[in-house]
């Protein structure tokens, strides 16, 4: 089994900008196996290769449905990364 990291965050270029990160974020989570962080600029998600790629594909779908325009920046790193800490720069 590949764990994988990802740091996701998304852009609705809209008003309501709010309520369409909210939705992905629950839609995110609602997704099993997966450990999932959210801060003030993204969501961070650990987890089985499989379960991360069908959680993001899952709630991109959800999000793009009302056809508004959105931009998702993911960043995807092919390790167990530990998140929802801050790496020490020393």
């Amino acid at each position: 089994m590949r764990i994988i990291t990802a740091e996701l965050s998304l852009y609705p270029l809209r008003a309501d900008y709010l309520l369409k990160i909210e939705g992905f974020i629950r839609t995110v989570r609602g997704a099993p196996g997966l450990e999932i962080e959210v801060n003030q600029l993204s969501t961070q998600i650990r987890g089985e290769i499989g379960a991360v790629m069908r959680a993001v594909h899952g709630a991109l779908e959800a999000s793009f449905a009302d056809g508004m325009p959105e931009v998702l920046v993911a960043k995807f790193l092919n390790a167990d990364l530990p998140i929802g800490e801050t790496p020490r720069v020393d």
